[in-house]
């Protein structure tokens, strides 16, 4: 919102300068966004009249004009000027030699012979617009030898503000000045909207269908008004300055009363309505064509405002064209009203434009005010139109009700922290003309019908806050007694997982939880993805169900910066839906690794990343827990080369190599390796228990046995650790072989075995009963064969 200092002024005039006024509106919640000088600084400019206009008589183009600045010289100055709209009589600015005006000055010169002791202005040359006709035309009233700034009023300021929506009371003038007025304790001058006596019986029926969305009317006649009338000078300054620009007397009167008191109201060419004024919802099909020239077919949750026969007007919003006051209107019907502001609310989005009147009636105008607006309106119109008026039409329902507030000092005291009184309280609530009545600290306080963001007891203490000042409120150290919570040993917790990647060499991304349907269609198999009713952009429409598809792309975002070598891991939330509609969050953990498995060094020679190195970090995070792998089938995975990470007998999650397809698809020059588990089956941890350490030293005992290449090795190793005596400490294999020596369909495997006694040194003789006894194992549930 944008308005003009010095209006700003006539209401209220705080003893402060220009930036401590913006300061405490800052302050205050009202947000100053800019403060800018109406002009630019210049001087030796003054009000001129052309006395006399004469042809240059070597420029077609160029006049010569006899002009009188008053008192300041003796004689007319001549002044050579190319302006087409220059004539004799008009009075305008003049910048006299010597006059500095922006990006030039006036200095005396001969244009083609003829001397020129001056310039007559236009309003661009004088810095108050970028583009101008020709010289600005003053008023026939404007006083000869004035200064131009001083009548112009250009040393005035225009503030620009930022107000959030909830203060719809200050989108007026008069608003901004009453809350000056609570802040600074200022004198607050009333706005004077006196009642008018009518002087013609003329009315029109008002019929309001739907009283729910428009509760509030009022509509009167006037007859026999001027439209040839100039505006104001005042009323276009200020009009202008908040950014308006002037159409004709009476539109402009409208607009004005809008910016000051923050009501909107329409004046209709009374000549082009048909029968009574009706409120009511749109019908089908109907159509209007705006004020802004668009022509909008009218949906059956629009509110208009019409006659017998049509639609006159989109209520709350705009105005139509085909009854709008032009320049021959003489007889006009103006309209004052108050519409519910949820009926407003999303119109402007729907239609793809807004107004200032919607602007204003989605946030909530103030509905005790609106027919004293219409007389207040009724009485500028006169005062410069002339013309008769009727008496006002007043259709009334049920208005919004102001239920009173409770507001305990105690709680004020606790919610701000600083200790008010209840004479502080009650002058804070006086400046802010609240109704309120206070007993034993307890306050019953009533809202205004201007302010429809006080309805509950933090709102007032808002209020108070603001009015005493948040620059005076000190800061307090906070008092309180902190304690560790216990740490629970059994669990982990999900900064520990990511504290143990990043140890591994992972980097931790961030990625949106909404994505592309076809991740979750093609890349995981998710026919029915949780689709977005309102996606923020047409390739994030719908939530994810797993973390890969996000991997993927971070990958493509590495590799397209020359990152050849990658790992990364997300932690974070997926979501599916059940057969029954209902939603289900699952929070996931997820890692890919990309390019060689170690940076480039001089010691070890570059290999490539491969299943078993995923396998080993995964192995890591489980530490301790019994951890299997067992093939299976994922969608975004090579068939070959994917497995279920089983965890204490249950699917915990995926590993494996990336699907040739998709590695086609996204471009990618080599296989990524990926995981995805729950986060949940990561969150347990198996306690350390503690052991005596034996004395005696170990022994190690390899044993090769040749099994059918079918069988995994995971399923021999679960049955020797199973079936192990309590001196065998570790079995692992250390190598596999397959070839022509050991026949067809069939696999060496090798098995390293460490075996130690707490109580003494093994004996050959334990040694060999014990392998004996897991050979014996391996050929019972595996036809193995011992390899010699």
């Amino acid at each position: 919102m944008k308005f003009s200092e010095s209006w700003l002024r006539t209401f209220v005039d705080p003893d402060c300068t220009s930036d401590e006024l913006a300061h405490a509106l800052t302050m205050a919640g009202l947000e100053v966004e800019n403060v800018e000088l109406v002009a630019a600084s210049f001087e030796n400019v003054v009000v001129a009249e052309v006395l006399r206009v004469e042809k240059h008589p070597e420029a077609d183009r160029l006049n010569i004009c006899q002009v009188n600045i008053g008192t300041l010289t003796e004689e007319p100055l001549q002044i050579v000027c190319g302006a087409t709209n220059v004539k004799t009589g008009i009075k305008v600015p003049c910048a006299m030699i010597g006059a500095r005006l922006p990006g030039i000055e006036i200095k005396k010169a001969k244009l083609r012979g003829v001397l020129s002791s001056g310039m007559l202005c236009s309003a661009r040359e004088l810095g108050l617009c970028e583009n101008a006709d020709g010289l600005l035309i003053l008023p026939d009233d404007a006083p000869v030898g004035q200064d131009f700034r001083n009548y112009y009023a250009l040393n005035d300021k225009v503030f620009t503000l930022n107000l959030t929506p909830n203060r719809a009371d200050c989108l007026g003038v008069y608003g901004v000045a009453r809350e000056i007025s609570a802040i600074t304790d200022a004198v607050l001058l009333p706005l004077k909207m006196n009642p008018v006596s009518h002087e013609i019986p003329d009315m029109i029926a008002v019929q309001i269908a739907e009283p729910d969305a428009c509760p509030l009317y009022y509509g009167r006649i006037m007859r026999g008004i001027d439209l040839n009338v100039d505006t104001p000078l005042w009323m276009r300054q200020r009009l202008e300055r908040s950014g308006l620009r002037s159409i004709n007397a009476v539109v402009d009167i409208t607009n004005y009363v809008l910016l000051e008191t923050g009501q909107p109201m329409h004046a209709f060419d009374l000549a082009k309505l048909d029968g009574a004024i009706q409120v009511r919802y749109a019908k089908a099909g109907e159509k209007i064509k705006l004020l802004n020239d668009t022509e909008i077919v009218l949906a059956p949750d629009m509110l208009v405002i019409a006659d017998d026969s049509k639609p006159v007007a989109l209520a709350g919003i705009m105005g139509g064209v085909e009854s709008s006051v032009v320049s021959d209107t003489t007889d006009v019907f103006l309209e004052c009203a108050f519409f519910k502001p949820d009926i407003i609310t999303g119109k402007s989005f729907t239609l793809g434009f807004s107004s200032d009147s919607a602007h204003r009636f989605e946030r909530g105008v103030d509905f005790a005010a609106t027919g004293k607006v219409l007389e207040y309106a009724t009485v500028l119109i006169q005062s410069v139109c002339g013309g008769k008026t009727g008496p006002a039409v007043e259709t009334k329902y049920q208005l919004p009700e102001r239920c009173p507030v409770t507001v305990r000092i105690d709680r004020v005291r606790r919610v701000l922290g600083v200790s008010l009184t209840v004479e502080q309280i009650s002058e804070y609530f006086k400046r802010q003309q609240f109704i309120f009545s206070e007993n034993g600290g307890i306050f019953c306080v009533t809202p205004p019908s201007y302010r429809f963001d006080l309805a509950i007891e933090e709102d007032f203490i808002e209020e108070l806050a603001r009015i005493h000042g948040y620059d005076s409120i000190q800061a307090q150290q906070p008092k309180t007694e902190l304690s560790m919570l216990a740490a629970p040993e059994k669990k982990h917790t999900s900064s520990a997982i990511k504290q143990m990647l990043v140890m591994r060499d992972y980097q931790e991304v961030i990625n949106y939880a909404f994505v592309d349907e076809f991740w979750e269609q093609d890349l995981l198999q998710n026919s029915t993805p949780i689709a977005l009713k309102n996606p923020i952009a047409s390739h994030m429409n719908v939530m994810r169900s797993s973390l890969i598809g996000g991997l993927i792309s971070n990958l493509q975002f590495n590799l397209n910066r020359k990152q050849d070598r990658v790992r990364l891991f997300e932690m974070g939330g997926c979501f599916e839906s059940d057969s029954t509609g209902n939603y289900r969050q699952l929070d996931k953990l997820a890692g890919l690794g990309y390019g060689n498995v170690h940076p480039e060094q001089w010691s070890e020679s570059a290999r490539i990343i491969d299943f078993f190195d995923m396998k080993a970090d995964i192995e890591v995070l489980f530490h301790a827990r019994e951890v299997s792998f067992q093939p299976g089938s994922h969608p975004a995975f090579h068939p070959g080369k994917s497995a279920k990470i089983i965890v204490e007998q249950n699917v915990a999650g995926w590993l494996g190599e990336l699907h040739p397809r998709w590695q086609k698809k996204f471009d990618l020059p080599r296989p990524a390796i990926l995981f995805e588990l729950t986060l949940d089956s990561l969150l347990s941890k198996s306690l350390v228990n503690a052991k005596e350490m034996s004395k005696y030293p170990p022994v190690r005992r390899d044993i090769a046995v040749i099994v059918d290449h079918r069988i995994a090795v995971q399923s021999l190793l679960d049955v020797l650790r199973e079936s192990k005596s309590e001196i065998v400490t570790e079995i692992a294999l250390f190598d596999m072989y397959r070839g022509e020596s050991i026949g067809e369909n069939k696999k060496s495997l090798a098995f390293r075995v460490l075996l130690q006694d707490i109580e003494k040194t093994l004996t050959d003789e334990d040694i060999d009963t014990t392998m004996s006894g897991l050979l014996r194992v391996l050929e019972q549930k595996f036809d193995a064969v011992l390899r010699v």
